[in-house]
């Protein structure tokens, strides 16, 4: 195994930070787990032993599920210490990236920037984890806001690749640009969005699952028949192909009739198109059919596009043992 890289650190040993402690660690990086509260000598000991038996536990998990060799677990977890929060100024000394992960309450958030601005290198980029803050109002409770962003890390944090990354308007383009990076090294996918209530996915999965609890309220169909609806139609479907993606390829005047008739059939006016589908309507860019939409078509070899996007979905489909052959 290739010797460790840079250390991170996370500040925050609850959940969030156990998570991305695994992921670095799995990534050849030495973790620095930084317990955030004061505690006594038998607290801290409950706690390091309670995280590092779950960073153990999501290892063998992977290992048992044939992700990686079990050998190596002892290897990874050789890079994982969890530090009490009287010795941060150890642990946080020279650390490049330092990730906040404490409770989603405002003092909790204040308190742990102050703590770690007053023991990080001035060079150190810091990043919340926050999936309720925006980065614009936190960038105010630290003194390096040109430094500082947010990288919201979907829970498992160890297993969902996306990290939503949003500077504020402070934030320096090139710190932004150096951990989009760094996250990619160790094989995450993040994407760049501006400070912004629910960020992408919390904003997008609220509205699914709001809509979804209705159905139930409406008595339309079961909960268990609705949620199979996700897992065999709507969410195979968008495990292939982008929400946005999508609309081009069916078409938006499609979206946006459908979505005139769900608006007057219920009265209800949240499913009504938004006015950059109309728009798109209007000047005749509804996808692929015309070579532009919500993406440029006009370049693209639409029916090998379609035919690769056709084959990955194919492919999701046997994964799930869903294919069954003819019937002769």
């Amino acid at each position: 195994m290739s010797s460790p890289r840079a250390a991170i650190a996370c500040v925050g040993a609850g959940r969030m930070g156990r998570g991305m402690a695994h992921a670095f660690a799995y990534a050849g990086h030495e973790v620095r787990l930084v317990d955030a509260r004061p505690r006594d000598a038998e607290a801290f000991t409950a706690l390091r032993s309670a995280a590092l038996a779950e960073i153990e536990a999501s290892l063998g998990m992977l290992a048992a599920l044939g992700a990686f060799d079990p050998a190596l677990t002892p290897a990874i977890m050789a890079r994982v210490s969890v530090v009490r929060r009287d010795e941060a100024h150890q642990a946080l000394a020279g650390v490049r990236y330092i990730f906040e992960g404490v409770p989603e309450t405002e003092d909790a958030k204040r308190q742990a920037l102050a703590f770690i601005d007053a023991f990080a290198a001035p060079e150190a980029i810091v990043a919340s984890t926050t999936s309720t803050f925006l980065s614009t109002h936190l960038a105010t409770m630290t003194t390096r806001p040109e430094r500082f962003l947010n990288a919201h890390w979907l829970n498992p944090a160890f297993l969902v690749p996306l990290v939503e990354v949003s500077p504020s308007s402070a934030t320096d383009a090139a710190v932004t640009a150096e951990l989009v990076a760094f996250l990619e090294s160790i094989g995450k996918v993040p994407v760049v969005c501006k400070a912004s209530p629910g960020y992408i996915v919390p904003r997008i999965q609220a509205l699914a699952m709001n809509e979804a609890a209705r159905l139930v309220e409406e008595g339309v169909a079961s909960a268990q028949d609705i949620d199979k609806a996700v897992l065999y139609g709507f969410g195979l479907r968008f495990a292939v192909l982008g929400l946005l993606e999508f609309i081009d390829w069916g078409g938006g005047d499609i979206l946006y009739h459908a979505s005139r008739y769900l608006a007057e059939a219920t009265g209800e006016n949240r499913f009504a198109a938004p006015q950059v589908v109309v728009s798109n309507m209007d000047a005749g860019r509804i996808g692929m059919k015309t070579g532009e939409g919500f993406y440029d078509w006009s370049t693209r070899d639409v029916p090998a596009y379609r035919q690769q996007r056709l084959a990955a979905f194919l492919e999701l489909i046997r994964a799930r043992g869903l294919i069954k052959p003819p019937v002769l």
